[in-house]
């Protein structure tokens, strides 16, 4: 990384690292239970099918088989709906439709891959025959799997209480429609209204270890264990339990290593309370890894969303009101943040860094006979700010004013933060022109024309293109965390998050010793069990630093509280007398003193013999409001006009991440969801044949991802403007580069073809699109 201003920051070594290039991390797929047995999972070939019958005969003859389990004894296991979105209103006091998703396929299949029938077996060899044993007589229907044609009168409808396959049309401001009107006069009557259409195609998370379980199951005290790749242990608890039937104590969840998540592995999916019924009906542990094949057609797909937007301007080019409507995908059946996503996610970036003082936005959540749609890094701010972007650059294209005018004039000043949105949400800090002034000057903006008249003397075709955005982290604002003493003079930091990839062990550990006054040596973070019993979310929507961050801070100083009272108690002394520094209390102005883990010791002893309420273990939540974080990235491509072959060969980010804990983190989180950004914008298309709803490109033979030489050098630089809603000051990361690669590539392709061939180009810009967009540039 070619970065101007963390260059000179001390880069720390994290923790978790050593493990994990040494092989020595513990992934889903690592632990053996003894007596352990295999499941796999007959998948529906079918996008849409009555299921007539599933016969199960000649596979529970096939050697090494134990069980074999359909729909009939997910019934007889009391397990439920693995629907688990939380109810959402619409226009006209409509709800959102969320139907019953079944464990295994009950008398229909809804999308190729969906589980028919499960297979355990003393091996996976012996799971996978006898699986092609498992007889199921479908009905084909004519599936509805392309987004436009799902709602298009005439369609295959999939639910019967969602007409048109609409699962919700929802709608912001949720007024009488004042504010759609006040827009519509005002698109009327504006000097310039910039129009576009984009599209979100459909990809993969694609992460390095696809989901996996281990299920087991105590008779004794009736009581489950489940072992699985997940973003929160609590989270994952908390959510198959009551698919199971259980309560949350009879149910223990544990998330190791996990290698890779990206959102994909925040929710339920049917495989897991399978695998409870499974290991119950088995007597014994049963385990299922899916496959790199099973994971394109059962794990929760990304984006699939068309979005149209409309900017009105005056004659002076100042933004007056957007207009949006966006078409989002759902899938077959409503997967957790599914309908959230597309909606108050999409919304809640809105106006972005821009002062636009009327908004209008509408979005149809739809069903069709495909794999889920779930959160993505980013899951939904991309697509707000890509769309927003895309219109902005058409907005200078339209009024003859550069890209860089028209945005810098149309910012939100310093002066007016803090800023209430048309939305609702207020911009509690920011300083937006100094971020777009800093990203303009690293980029050499000024000098751009002289690196494209270098270019077209090498026969290529040089853009650039600039993303100006904005997106709210931490929308689940309650987190916790706790500090236990286990008494061998260290200090353990317990998390309900889960970590997966992040560094929460380099961070958080980092963060309680610094305000303990101790060496980081002495402190262990545990995370990913919900037997430490610590209230949680997920590591999603860039909110762990902030809420996790300010439970440690909280803990640590209710620790200290505690500790004094307790200090004065052991030193006989009064508590005013008690001062604490670098691990130690002591009675101000005398020799007598205690060190924390000392005392941590007596405490315990002492809470043991009741002559104190409690030990100094501590365990706190909080709730921490929403942080706005934001940034200016600028991309440069050269395109050649003879193959279509795009090149980023300079990138510009500059971002405002408020308090920066570590910079060795915030580089990894920007370079990574850069890389998934230009993946999305070159390369990556999850394809549908739309006649019979089969993924055509359903391996890595087909689903071209990035690699690293396609990755740019890239110019970091931070104009930071600490948070002002929780005590370490700091925002959101993790989706940055994601939410502002998409628009920066494409505004940059579309400026590099000459005469506008590629000004509505859509994702992926493969080199096909390109090179035909450049036969058909104007002069």
């Amino acid at each position: 990384m070619n970065d101007s201003s963390a260059a000179h920051h001390a880069h720390t070594i994290r923790v978790e690292d050593n493990v994990l290039v040494r092989g020595q991390g513990r992934f889903v797929d690592d632990p053996r239970e003894n007596g352990q047995l295999y499941a796999h999972f007959v998948r529906s070939p079918h996008a849409f099918a009555r299921i007539r019958s599933v016969d199960i005969a000649e596979a529970r003859r096939a050697p090494g088989v134990v069980a074999v389990l359909t729909a009939a004894d997910m019934k007889a296991a009391n397990i439920g709906s693995v629907a688990r979105h939380p109810p959402m209103a619409g226009r006209n006091g409509s709800k959102l439709v969320i139907p019953y998703r079944p464990a295994l396929a009950d008398g229909r299949a809804l999308h190729v891959g969906e589980a028919v029938a499960m297979v355990i077996a003393t091996s996976p060899g012996a799971a996978q025959d006898a699986a092609e044993q498992v007889a199921v007589d479908y009905e084909e229907i004519k599936p509805a799997v392309d987004l436009r044609a799902a709602i298009a009168a005439g369609a295959p409808q999939i639910w019967p209480d969602a007409p048109g396959n609409i699962a919700l049309d929802w709608a912001i401001p949720a007024d009488d429609g004042t504010a759609a009107r006040e827009v519509e006069a005002i698109l009327k009557s504006a000097s310039h209204v910039a129009r576009v259409s984009v599209v979100n195609q459909r990809i993969a998370a694609a992460t390095m270890e696809p989901r996996g379980a281990t299920a087991s199951y105590d008779p004794s005290t009736n009581t489950y264990t489940l072992r699985a790749c997940s973003q929160s242990a609590v989270v994952m608890r908390d959510s198959v339990a009551p698919i199971a039937g259980l309560q949350r104590d009879q149910l223990r969840v544990i998330s190791e290593d996990v290698g890779g998540a990206f959102g994909m592995k925040s929710g339920p999916y049917p495989e897991y309370p399978a695998l409870l019924a499974a290991a119950k009906v088995a007597g014994k542990p049963v385990h299922w890894m899916s496959s790199r094949s099973e994971s394109f057609v059962s794990d929760n797909h990304a984006r699939d969303s068309i979005t149209e937007a409309e900017l009105g301007l005056d004659e002076n080019g100042k933004f007056l009101a957007l207009r949006i409507r966006h078409l989002a995908n759902l899938g077959a059946y409503v997967a957790a943040a599914g309908a959230h996503l597309n909606t108050n996610n999409f919304s809640r970036c809105l106006p972005a860094m821009y002062h636009i003082p009327k908004l209008d936005v509408g979005a149809r959540c739809v069903f069709t006979n495909t794999v889920p749609i779930g959160a993505y890094r980013g899951a939904g701010r991309p697509e707000l700010n890509y769309v927003l972007e895309r219109v902005v650059d058409e907005a200078a294209r339209l009024t003859g004013i550069d890209g860089a005018k028209l945005r810098r004039r149309n910012l939100i000043p310093k002066s007016k933060i803090p800023y209430k949105t048309p939305v609702g949400t207020v911009y509690d800090s920011g300083n937006f022109p100094a971020v777009f002034d800093r990203a303009i000057e690293l980029a050499d903006y000024a000098n751009f024309s002289k690196r494209r008249r270098e270019a077209k003397k090498r026969g290529k075709f040089r853009g650039i293109g600039i993303c100006c955005m904005l997106e709210h982290a931490g929308a689940m604002p309650n987190e916790g965390a706790a500090m236990v003493f286990p008494g061998d003079n260290t200090l353990i930091v317990a998390l309900g998050v889960g970590s997966t990839g992040q560094g929460h062990a380099t961070v958080y550990a980092k963060m309680a010793a610094e305000r303990f006054g101790i060496s980081p040596e002495r402190v262990r973070v545990l995370q990913g069990d919900t037997k430490l019993d610590v209230a949680s979310n997920a590591s999603v929507g860039s909110r762990s630093t902030m809420t996790v961050g300010s439970a440690v801070v909280r803990a640590v100083s209710t620790t200290l509280e505690k500790g004094r009272k307790i200090a004065s108690h052991v030193l006989e002394t009064a508590e005013a007398d008690i001062a604490y520094r670098d691990g130690v209390f002591s009675v101000a102005g005398t020799d007598r003193r205690i060190s924390l883990f000392d005392l941590a010791k007596r405490a315990s002893e002492l809470a043991k013999r009741n002559e104190i309420p409690e030990s100094l273990d501590t365990k706190v939540t909080t709730d921490t409001p929403q942080t706005f974080p934001n940034g200016c990235h600028i991309a440069e491509v050269e395109v050649d006009p003879g193959t279509g072959m795009v090149e980023v060969v300079r990138y510009t980010g500059v971002d405002d991440c408020g308090v920066v804990l570590d910079h060795t983190l915030v580089e990894g989180q920007l370079h990574g969801s850069i890389a998934q950004g230009l993946g999305q914008v070159l390369f990556e298309n999850l394809a549908y044949d739309s006649a019979n709803g089969q993924v055509v490109s359903g391996s890595f033979m087909d689903y071209a991802m990035p690699r690293a030489d396609n990755m740019p050098p890239i110019a970091g630089d931070e104009v930071n403007s600490p948070a002002t809603t929780n005590p370490l000051g700091v925002k959101g990361v993790g989706e940055a580069g994601t939410t502002g690669s998409l628009a920066a590539i494409m505004n940059a392709i579309a400026d590099a073809v000459p005469g506008g061939g590629a000004n509505h180009l859509d994702m992926p810009a493969t080199p096909e699109k390109v090179w035909a967009a450049c036969r058909n540039a104007g002069p």
